[in-house]
């Protein structure tokens, strides 16, 4: 297609969102494409050489066995369930189960500890955990909330997952599921306190396969790998939600990160759209790819961080492909996009997407002139925005703000609009770390810090960093009598690695005598976040 800006602005005006009253992603989609057009929906392979492959109805019948089981286990319609796996494709069968059985799954990754897990079980009151055996210890204290356990392998105290589904039923009636009911819960990091628990409605499963349409530029006969983790918002609408409402293929791999590997089965399985985070495609450029064919290849996608340009551009020198980003959140997903049929501006996040209306806004919630910097705000109602912070509706209504036009969602994000309505990215309003493409909430670590006997007092930002965008960051006063030493931040790293998930550690730790207070004697991060920067440059 001609790039065209007329035909955007178009399309853009003339869109309008079509939900149904009730939609259940497991019967109006999956059963749908097995009755009415069948075909691969899924490779999955692994770096031990395995290799399985799955139809639209083999994943019909897989799902509603286990929605089945849940259901003569007295899992019901509205009851939080863990679902905690690697890429293996029995994620799928479970999301989509529970989605049949109108339970809400919660996504995790198996990075998370005991700690980790504990505050989503009880937070969300969840009732059913399906995980691999092996993490069963990490469920261990939760039996009295957990009443079904479902494993891969054998557990003491867990059913296994097979047995399960050898009770399951292939004949299993999708529950209906309202437009705005409940139907899945991810957790994602604030700037404060614990995670938040982000609920969305079955309206915004459908919603967003617009952004597969118009982002991912998905065809019945694409095959898509998106790299994302499975506990993350990304692997639901790019692994899942939005390819299949397209009924195209989805290839899922499960092995350590080789950019050279990830070459070979960009090859091996003729994948045509990549989706993979800037942090990926930065170690994957440095790689000589003469002897791959890629010319199958059509269409590169990345979100969930800012791409480096000259990644971009050695990634499109490489494989003949431009990268395209796009802008999204845990709370709304894609809503910013670089389009296949549109001109790409350096370092933009896109224009708006179809259905959403977004803008620069000031503290009244105005907008503001194009070139002037504000807060990037989505206009309610949109479908694809979230129902709210799982118990907290307070989180929830700060998080917008009443304008002339209407009530506006604040992002937390900064930027500007130019003339043409492209939008450019220029920080966050809080202090959360994005480090390849990982959210970070910088009080969890902090709160860990707090609990070794060296630590005082500290402070975690987000230091800038060329390969993975940012990282984390721990500046640190010691109580009196501690001297600072390589050997105490390396064993300060590791005190944060047994306390929560791994990622989250500080790989920078920094000694101070005192951290720069307000005139109240709260910590500003954003004062040691500047001072990062002057540093970096």
């Amino acid at each position: 297609m001609t790039p065209n800006m007329t035909d955007y602005a178009e399309t853009y005006r003339n869109f309008q969102w079509n939900i149904p009253p009730a939609f259940n992603f497991g019967g109006d989609v999956v059963d749908y494409f097995a009755r009415h057009a069948d075909g691969l929906a899924l490779i999955w392979a692994n770096d031990q050489g395995c290799e399985e492959r799955y139809s639209f109805s083999d994943m019909a019948r897989l799902s509603s066995r286990f929605a089945s089981a849940l259901q003569q286990r007295g899992v019901c319609k509205g009851d939080r369930v863990i679902v905690m796996t690697p890429r293996i494709p029995q994620w799928q069968v479970a999301i989509v189960g529970c989605l049949k059985l109108g339970a809400v799954p919660i996504p995790c990754i198996e990075m998370l500890t005991a700690k980790d897990i504990a505050y989503r079980v009880q937070h969300a009151g969840a009732t059913a955990v399906f995980a691999r055996a092996e993490h069963a210890p990490k469920f261990e204290d939760l039996a009295d909330s957990l009443k079904v356990r479902i494993a891969l392998g054998e557990a003491p105290g867990w059913e296994t997952y097979d047995k399960a589904m050898a009770d399951g039923r292939d004949d299993f009636a999708p529950v209906r599921v309202e437009a705005d009911d409940a139907a899945l819960l991810y957790y994602t990091s604030g700037s404060t306190g614990q995670p938040k628990g982000v609920l969305h409605a079955s309206r915004a499963i459908h919603a967003w396969r617009e952004s597969a349409i118009n982002w991912l530029d998905l065809r019945r006969d694409d095959t898509i790998w998106c790299t994302a983790d499975v506990g993350w918002s990304k692997a639901g609408t790019s692994i899942l939600f939005g390819p299949w409402s397209c009924g195209a293929c989805v290839f899922f791999y499960e092995g350590a990160f080789d950019p050279a590997e990830r070459l070979r089965l960009l090859e091996k399985y003729r994948v045509t759209v990549y989706c993979a985070p800037g942090t990926e495609l930065f170690r994957i450029v440095n790689e000589d790819a003469s002897a791959c064919d890629l010319s199958h290849l059509r269409h590169t996608v990345s979100a969930g961080e800012a791409l480096n340009n000259v990644v971009g551009q050695r990634w499109h020198a490489m494989t003949g492909v431009p990268v395209l980003e796009a802008y999204g959140q845990t709370e709304t997903l894609m809503t910013l996009l670089n389009y296949p049929c549109m001109p790409m501006k350096e370092g933009s996040m896109g224009l708006p997407a179809p259905g959403s209306v977004l803008d620069i806004i000031d503290a009244d919630g105005e907008r503001v002139p194009a070139g002037e910097e504000g807060d990037i705000a989505i206009l309610m109602p949109n479908p694809q925005m979230m129902l709210g912070y799982w118990r907290d509706e307070a989180r929830t209504q700060e998080s917008y703000i009443d304008g002339v036009e209407g009530r506006w969602f604040i992002t937390g994000d900064r930027g500007i609009r130019d003339a043409e309505g492209y939008f450019f990215h220029r920080g966050r309003r809080d202090d959360i770390i994005n480090s390849a493409g990982y959210r970070i909430g910088p009080s969890e670590i902090e709160n860990v810090l707090l609990e070794h006997p060296a630590v005082q007092e500290c402070a975690v930002i987000g230091a800038p960093h060329e390969e993975r965008g940012e990282i984390v960051k721990a500046v640190i006063v010691l109580r009196n009598g501690v001297s600072p030493s390589d050997e105490l931040a390396r064993e300060l790293q590791e005190h944060v690695k047994r306390q929560t998930a791994p990622y989250k550690y500080p790989r920078a730790v920094e000694f101070l005598d005192a951290l720069p207070k307000t005139q109240t004697g709260k910590i500003q991060r954003a004062a040691l976040r500047q001072r990062e920067k002057l540093q970096y440059r």
